[in-house]
């Protein structure tokens, strides 16, 4: 998923040295928006793996 927000963000990049705003601005949004749902599922995640007593695997 971080993937997806960090490709995102490179389109949005690309698109606004192109000069095309409504598609980098689209872009930079929806980049947004993944990077705040992976976070939210990174603390789900580490907070369900506390609570039944595993260690987090690096």
């Amino acid at each position: 998923m971080l993937g997806w927000a960090l490709t995102f963000f490179i389109i949005a990049i690309i698109a606004a040295v192109f000069g095309f705003g409504g598609i980098a601005g689209a872009a930079t949004g929806i980049a947004k928006i993944i990077f705040f749902i992976f976070v939210v599922f990174l603390v789900l995640s580490l907070i369900f793996n506390a609570v039944r007593g595993k260690k987090p695997k690096i």
